[in-house]
């Protein structure tokens, strides 16, 4: 049977917990608690100084709370209580005569990591919380212990940069994160040699399990919900101080098609918006290359109705169609790299205005066709609309090859193209987990939420291609209404 001393064994397999011992007149106290989420000039000022200060003598715990000046402050022997409360910020003391009970103090610093601006600016969305991590790393820490109540969060740091000694912390849940993707995580870091670690960006390449590939491996995010549903999900996290993004894995490709609102939302709402997201990513990375195959290879395709404004459109534009979906689409390119690199206001402008004088000044000049700048337009929606930052680049890189290739070889172009890019993904894993599971291995459990999101009722398990220790996220029950157990006249 467990006891407090195996209970706080137990809290101290993570970092963040720390075991201190004092002498105050002849007398031992043990101090436990949690670093990341207790207030230390709390600790230090309001309680050990203040204890420390006091001329009277204490033999046992009702003597050493009498002195506290701190409100709440309870005994207690129970583990739950006492897991919870350290947890929660609380710092448990015990004297050296009775060990198997103790004080628990509550410091918990309520205000550490929440700000004026702590917003997510580059994962916004309408509903749900927008707290998003910030650049130190223990209000990180303390963000997560806040969301994630229980001593089975662990925390393991290491420092990493022969000239920078950054702080580098692996998070992931005891018993429900499989271990084999922690050891692994936990390897690949303590063999990495580098200078600098500027950011958890420069982590994601190195220790990824294929560094030349333009698609993210390790899911990078600002916003708090995210990464916590990562971490209950069975995944594992990699915190870098000086960074305000936090990257996990293994991870799929559909993960990066997620939103938080779709969980959110109805499930039928956040299907449809996930499926919209899909047809989008789809749509821009072939409408300018279908584009260029019909134009160049394939008018027989073209419908009667739409033949005539076609050429009509392209009469006086003196390139052929790759070079004409070429120039637009690299000027669409410069305007979102420009709009990204300047102030907000004038970014925002500069998008505008760009866009619209660009464009009409193009079709004017003869220069692209009136059904071009709706396609190219339409294709730069559709990589902006996925959530992740990374893969929409990734997105907007893809469409390049696919343009060569149709407007070398037209439709087959595009197919070889395709079967290229198949072939990558089939190819690629994320911490040795297959990168397009449920597709390939074939899983069909875990369609329950990858390209459409059933109801909570259908989605109680964790994905099992993360193989989690615990599987069961949650019990469904039916509903018990009160008038099913009273017939009511």
């Amino acid at each position: 049977m467990k006891n407090v001393h195996d209970a706080l064994k137990e809290a101290s397999k993570s970092d963040d917990f720390i075991q201190s011992q004092i002498t105050i007149n002849k007398t031992s106290l043990h101090l436990s608690y949690y670093n990341s989420v207790i207030n230390h000039e709390q600790l230090h000022h309001d309680l050990l100084e203040f204890i420390q200060r006091s001329t009277t003598d204490f033999h046992n715990l009702l003597d050493l709370q009498c002195l506290i000046p701190i409100e709440g402050v309870k005994s207690s022997s129970n583990l739950g209580e006492i897991s919870l409360g350290l947890t929660k910020g609380s710092v448990y003391i015990q004297l050296d005569s009775n060990l198997n009970e103790g004080l628990l103090v509550n410091i918990a610093d309520t205000k550490k990591g929440y700000r004026k601006n702590n917003e997510s600016e580059n994962e916004y969305s309408v509903i749900g919380p927008k707290v998003a991590f910030v650049e130190d790393l223990d209000t990180n820490l303390n963000l997560l212990r806040k969301e994630i109540i229980t001593e089975k969060l662990l925390f393991e740091e290491q420092t990493k940069g022969s000239l920078s000694k950054t702080r580098v912390v692996i998070a992931y849940i005891d018993g429900i994160a499989n271990p084999e993707h922690v050891n692994t995580v936990r390897q690949r870091l303590m063999d990495l040699d580098f200078d600098v670690i500027f950011d958890t960006a420069t982590l994601d390449q190195i220790i990824s399990d294929n560094s030349n590939t333009p698609f993210p491996l390790f899911m990078s995010t600002e916003r708090v919900d995210r990464m916590k549903h990562c971490l209950l999900s069975g995944q594992v996290a990699i915190i870098s101080s000086g960074s305000p993004y936090v990257i996990s894995g293994p991870t799929r490709v559909f993960d990066f098609f997620f939103s938080p609102e779709d969980y959110y939302l109805p499930w039928v709402l956040g299907s449809f918006f996930r499926f919209i997201r899909f047809a989008g990513v789809a749509f821009s990375i072939l409408a300018t290359p279908i584009y260029v195959s019909i134009m160049t290879f394939h008018y027989s395709v073209v419908p009667k109705n739409l033949l005539g404004p076609i050429i009509e459109s392209r009469t006086n534009v003196p390139f052929p169609p790759f070079l004409e979906v070429l120039l637009m689409e690299m000027s669409v390119q410069l305007l979102g790299e420009a709009g990204a690199r300047l102030p907000t206001k004038v970014g925002q402008t500069l998008g505008i205005v760009g866009g619209v004088v660009i464009g009409e000044a193009a079709v004017q000049a003869g220069l692209t066709s009136n059904i071009l700048i709706i396609i190219v337009s339409l294709s730069a929606l559709g990589a902006f609309a996925t959530p992740s930052f990374k893969m929409s680049n990734t997105i907007r890189f893809l469409k390049f090859p696919m343009i060569a290739l149709a407007g070398a070889y037209g439709g087959l172009g595009i197919m070889i193209g395709a079967v290229i890019l198949l072939t990558h993904l089939l190819r690629l894993k994320s911490l040795g987990t297959p990168y397009i599971v449920p597709l390939f291995p074939f899983r069909y459990k875990d369609f329950t939420d990858s390209l459409i999101r059933f109801s909570f009722s259908h989605t109680w398990s964790r994905p099992s291609f993360l193989r989690p220790l615990f599987k069961r996220k949650y019990q469904v029950r039916k509903h018990k209404d009160i008038d099913d157990d009273y017939n009511i006249e």
